[in-house]
């Protein structure tokens, strides 16, 4: 197996990525948020996996879109 970091080099070959907490997402809306919440935990879920929580994303957020805006908000 080939190793990013060699023995006599312990800096990472490759920086690893920074994931956002979205727990301190700046979200007005709660559908929205529990759709990001699906993002919680990606970094540790194996690559193959992403395309499929994604497309579960897309799926939620698109839902949240076409929903009806909630009574008492001015149409806005």
């Amino acid at each position: 197996m080939t190793e990013l970091n060699e023995a006599h080099h312990p800096i990472a070959a490759q920086p690893t990525p920074e994931w956002p907490d979205t727990a301190d997402a700046e979200v007005g809306d709660p559908s929205v948020h529990a759709a990001l919440a699906g993002l919680d935990g990606l970094h540790a879920t194996p690559v193959a996996d992403h395309e499929a929580i994604y497309a579960e994303l897309h799926d939620a957020l698109l839902e949240s879109l076409n929903e009806e805006p909630a009574a008492g908000n001015g149409g806005a």
